[in-house]
């Protein structure tokens, strides 16, 4: 990566290079949250967001609409590995915002974890091609020729995203991902605190080469008059205040796509089952840790209520108090052995304690640690008072009054949790949703009678709720940890927006239209085979590759005929003596039946054998079924035959092989449809006479980076 003086400007990166204000002097400071050294400057005075806007309409959706699905998500794994080979860098740089190197894997590898999470995603759960069907077909006429369909395409404008300060890469990257999926193009403007690891990240992506053209934007500084840019098939996300967000939701043209994510005061419930004595309690106590001194308190999932049962609140103040002097170092994030570092700034840091008067002004009472300046470990390995620095001490406030206004309402974004006593469940439960709309709330317990109880109470006041005890505490990813592949995001005061999700995340990106017409139509328009458009029978398809094979080459079998020793045979050969196929008048009492018939599992093995062309070829292996719906019966006797359409080709990108999903129906000698459902193989792109045998776990090995992240 190019060498830059940190002490520079920083500079944007706009229509496909890199762009640093005139402005001489002047900007906005950002330091050291431990030193106060000067880092650098953020200035956007004299930045050109129009042409940035049209650059991205333009330039950026014509590089994107020129790939498919399949493309981009194999992009998005390219930009996670570059990004991993940058990881110490981008530790050591987070280090200067107060992250020690612990809050930097929630950081720095969350968010390359998003990358390879809808990589694996998008490759295995969409289509290689550039629409997204939404649900079954819709037939609109007796005799199909007219259906109806839902479609996704992506939106044809630019996605603005606005960050929050406490996550520079994870924020930025878990909205960039989808949107990059979708093939919709990107301007990222990240918070000015943690500008500078904004902009490293982004200029590794841009040396790589791996951006397409358009697809990605950075603007260090603010964004003056971006709303009066904006039109529909616009989108802006936004992540901080839920004020802030009130004004810019205020200012989006109609049309324009606005979704928030904002501070909540979440909570976390001690059952109360969860005695001290129990490892519920534990795990909560570390839990309440961790969220009150990872990323110095500065997450906007992290623990603002403690919710547990009035006897125990004494207990858990201790339990907390005693593991904090066990395993908390305060400290500047260079200094070996730190663990917890300061607030991102000194004003943030002075804000943290306006907040933290407030509660006590409301009839909080401090149970643990103190608005005074903490002593810290030092970069030097000294330890005292760091006047320049950002640093509060992990604090709990007690409530007597567990209805107080200000405890539901006020948050302290910072080390900062009130503890509040319940009596019932019932109580915990209302007490959660007085926080106004959170985004996650979390509870310790084994009690599935409680668990059950609290979801009912508090599901509709959350986006998110985690269940803790001793069979999860150990592969929990926690209370303040987003996954994915589940939707961030809350009701009320969270903002009232949806990020994540898994391919959830990529429809916020795109546009459903209900389409309707003949199947030919819907066949060219989506990518998919629909009954009753054109076929091919002309050659066995299964002696075609993926070059040769088109969307409506087909087989269709003669009949067989089924006698009661068949189905006998296979009833012994499987073990399935079901009596509806062994035991005639029990089979001649069932509704269904009215006598004995043919197993399901053996019309579909005989249809296999109908539609197979046994020889060697393109076709290297079956891999499941899908959708499998057993409508007719069919009696010794009876014949079937199966017909069998290629209905979707999906070219793997890095395989020399590809997907094809077949249309599979089978009929009975009166023409009756018996069964239908899909049939999965692979084939080859190109004819070689034999196929090498690929490993499947390639996308779930990406998956599971992104989960463990």
């Amino acid at each position: 990566m190019e060498h830059r003086e940190m002490t520079d400007l920083l500079p944007s990166y706009l229509q496909g290079s890199w762009w640093t204000s005139a402005a001489s002097d002047g900007g906005t400071i950002v330091r050291d949250a431990s030193t106060g050294e000067e880092i650098v400057r953020v200035d956007s005075t004299g930045i050109d967001l129009a042409g940035a806007v049209d650059y991205a309409r333009t330039v950026g959706q014509r590089s994107l609409g020129a790939l498919t699905f399949h493309q981009r998500a194999l992009l998005l794994k390219q930009m996670a590995m570059v990004l991993t080979e940058h990881k110490e860098e981008l530790y050591e740089l987070s280090k200067r915002s107060g992250s020690t190197v612990r809050d930097s894997y929630a950081d720095v590898d969350g968010g390359i974890g998003v990358l390879f999470t809808y990589s694996s995603k998008g490759r295995r759960e969409l289509p290689n091609a550039k629409v997204i069907l939404d649900g079954p077909v819709e037939p609109l006429s007796k005799d199909g020729s007219f259906l109806g369909r839902h479609v996704y395409t992506r939106l044809p404008g630019v996605a603005v995203q606005i960050n929050a300060f406490n996550f520079p890469m994870w924020g930025a990257l878990e909205k960039f991902a989808p949107a990059f999926l979708a093939g919709v193009p990107s301007i990222v403007k990240p918070a000015t605190p943690t500008a500078y690891i904004a902009e490293a990240w982004v200029r590794m992506l841009v040396d790589s080469g791996l951006l397409p053209d358009g697809s990605l934007q950075l603007v260090s500084g603010s964004l003056p008059g971006i709303f009066d840019l904006l039109r529909l098939g616009d989108l802006v996300a936004f992540t901080g205040s839920a004020s802030t967000a009130a004004g810019l939701r205020a200012q989006a043209a109609d049309g324009v796509r606005f979704t928030s994510e904002t501070d909540s005061i979440n909570a976390s419930v001690l059952g109360p089952d969860a005695t001290p004595d129990t490892p519920e309690f534990d795990a909560y106590v570390k839990q309440l840790m961790i969220e009150l001194t990872t990323k110095a308190g500065q997450k906007c999932t992290a623990i603002r209520r403690a919710i547990v049962p009035a006897p125990l609140v004494d207990p858990l103040v201790d339990a907390l108090r005693a593991k904090i002097a066990e395993r908390v170092v305060i400290g500047d994030p260079h200094a070996e052995g730190v663990t917890m570092g300061p607030l991102v700034s000194v004003e943030q840091r002075d804000e943290v304690l306006r907040q933290v008067a407030a509660l006590q002004a409301a009839g909080g009472e401090l149970l643990l640690g103190s608005t005074e300046p903490p002593s810290v470990l030092r970069a030097d390995g000294s330890v005292g008072p760091a006047a320049e620095g950002a640093f509060v001490a992990p604090m709990l406030v007690g409530f007597t009054d567990t209805a107080a206004p200000a405890v539901h309402e006020v948050e302290a974004f910072g080390p900062v949790s009130s503890v509040l006593g319940y009596s019932t469940v019932a109580e915990a439960a209302e007490l959660v949703g007085r926080g106004g709309g959170s985004l996650v709330t979390s509870v310790a317990t084994k009690d599935p009678e409680v668990a059950a109880e609290l979801l009912a109470g508090i599901a509709a006041f959350n986006g998110r709720v985690l269940f803790l005890n001793r069979d999860d505490a150990r592969t929990s990813t926690g209370h303040g940890s987003p996954v994915p592949h589940l939707v961030h995001g809350g009701p009320g005061r969270a903002g009232g927006g949806e990020e994540l999700g898994g391919i959830r995340a990529v429809m916020h990106f795109m546009q459903r239209t209900a389409v309707q017409g003949t199947p030919e139509i819907l066949t060219a328009v989506t990518g998919v085979w629909h009954t009753g458009a054109g076929t091919d029978r002309a050659v066995h398809p299964f002696r075609k590759s993926l070059a040769e094979l088109r969307l409506g080459d087909q087989v269709e079998s003669g009949l067989r005929e089924l006698s009661l020793e068949d189905i006998e045979a296979f009833a012994h050969s499987t073990g399935d003596t079901f009596y509806a196929h062994m035991d005639e008048e029990a089979a001649a009492a069932n509704p269904f039946f009215g006598g004995r018939v043919a197993h399901g599992y053996l019309l579909v093995s005989w249809a296999a054998g109908l539609f197979v062309s046994p020889e060697p070829g393109p076709v290297l292996a079956n891999y499941g079924l899908e959708n499998l719906r057993f409508l007719t019966p069919v009696k010794p006797g009876d014949a079937i035959r199966v017909t069998l359409t290629a209905k979707q080709i999906t070219p793997r990108e890095t395989d020399d092989y590809g997907e094809v999903r077949w249309d599979a129906v089978i009929h009975n000698q009166r023409d009756e449809v018996v069964a239908t459902y899909d049939v999965l193989t692979l084939v080859e792109k190109q004819r070689s006479g034999s196929g090498e045998q690929r490993s499947l776990s390639e996308e779930r090995s990406d998956e599971t980076k992104g989960a463990a992240a």
